[in-house]
């Protein structure tokens, strides 16, 4: 089969490699399309190169088939199989990034998304990725139904909106919230999305493109501010009373986020982080202490979220066709990873094998 390899930062290859054999308990999938994502972009850079710093590994390991966000169709299982997770071949399935041990501290307690030797599609030789035209899913993973009726790459768009969904968790929203989300990027139009679901007082978009705050009203903000025009602070506390916002949500990874989300929540907040950063960021904690003594929580995958994220998609609520902007045949895995790189022409872009 044709196959995308990692061979070390920036040194991805298209070749040919064997079609994977499933062992006992697994199931052969034949991949419909994978998208690509920031941390897509980390690992092929590799983490060092990254973030400037030599002293951070690098992220993936060679000879891995990269890619987490994927759909795909069943062409083999056995019974075991079958049982374990309630599809059959012919059936369209999604599967969570993280492949969890099942024996760590954290599986043990239920806080799988965490599990000690994090193993995840596209990252470890143990667990290859979908930049293929076939992959296998180990008994440990964590496997969804989805409908035919979606186009691959909406239906691979399942794990970009399961870990907005998380974060949208994370936050706690209540009705009376003024929410602000930072970014209109695939992450952050999934928070839009969730938040709004929560029906809260206001939903707050905040980006550069008018292009994608537009999507972002589609999506469910209330209101939008483009950042590079209005100050976003300005506006929050002149719709709260002088207050600010009662939860920010960070989707960019860009430093200057940080600090301008820490401005714009009130005393009490909630900030949540999930964005992928570039480089590292500073800020004065006395904001988040003595100031404004904030809830500052982090978001990382998508635990539990896959359901709920899965009748989103299959719901019609998201225009998915707007946010879906590139499909590549995997061949052209360059031009999409340097499409996701320039930020400025895409929002999300999946290949398709």
């Amino acid at each position: 089969m044709q196959a995308v390899v990692c061979h070390g930062p920036e040194d991805y290859r298209f070749e040919e490699v064997p079609v994977p054999v499933p062992g006992p308990g697994e199931a052969l999938i034949r991949v419909e399309a994978v998208g690509i994502c920031a941390s897509d972009l980390k690992c092929y850079h590799g983490a060092a190169k990254f973030w400037g710093d030599e002293n951070r590994p690098a992220w993936a390991e060679t000879d891995v088939i990269p890619g987490h966000e994927f759909t795909g169709e069943v062409v083999a299982l056995d019974e075991e199989a079958r049982r374990r997770w309630g599809v059959d071949v012919g059936d369209r399935v999604v599967a969570e990034q993280i492949v969890p041990c099942g024996e760590c501290r954290y599986c043990r307690r239920g806080e799988y998304w965490m599990c000690g030797p994090h193993d995840m599609f596209g990252f470890k030789r143990r667990t290859p990725g979908a930049m293929a035209e076939y992959m296998v899913f180990s008994p440990a993973s964590l496997v969804h139904r989805i409908s035919k009726d979606l186009p691959p790459a909406h239906a691979a768009f399942a794990e970009p909106l399961s870990c907005s969904l998380h974060a949208v968790e994370r936050a706690r929203i209540s009705f009376d919230d003024v929410v602000v989300v930072a970014g209109c990027g695939p992450i952050g139009l999934g928070m839009i999305a969730g938040a709004a679901a929560k029906s809260p007082a206001r939903v707050v978009a905040l980006d550069m493109a008018p292009e994608k705050l537009d999507l972002a009203i589609k999506c469910g903000a209330t209101d939008i501010v483009n950042i590079a025009e209005h100050d976003p602070v300005e506006f929050v506390r002149s719709i709260t009373d002088g207050y600010g916002a009662d939860v920010y949500l960070e989707g960019t990874g860009h430093p200057s986020a940080v600090l301008q989300g820490l401005n714009v929540l009130r005393k009490l907040g909630t900030y949540v982080e999930y964005g992928v950063f570039g480089s590292e960021v500073t800020v004065d904690w006395s904001i988040i202490s003595d100031d404004k003594e904030l809830d500052v929580r982090g978001a990382h995958l998508g635990p539990h979220c896959w359901p709920a994220a899965i009748r989103m998609l299959e719901s019609g609520a998201l225009p998915l066709d707007e946010i879906c902007t590139h499909q590549l045949p995997l061949a052209r895995f360059q031009d999409g990873l340097d499409l996701v790189a320039r930020g400025t022409e895409s929002i999300k872009v999946s290949l398709i094998p």
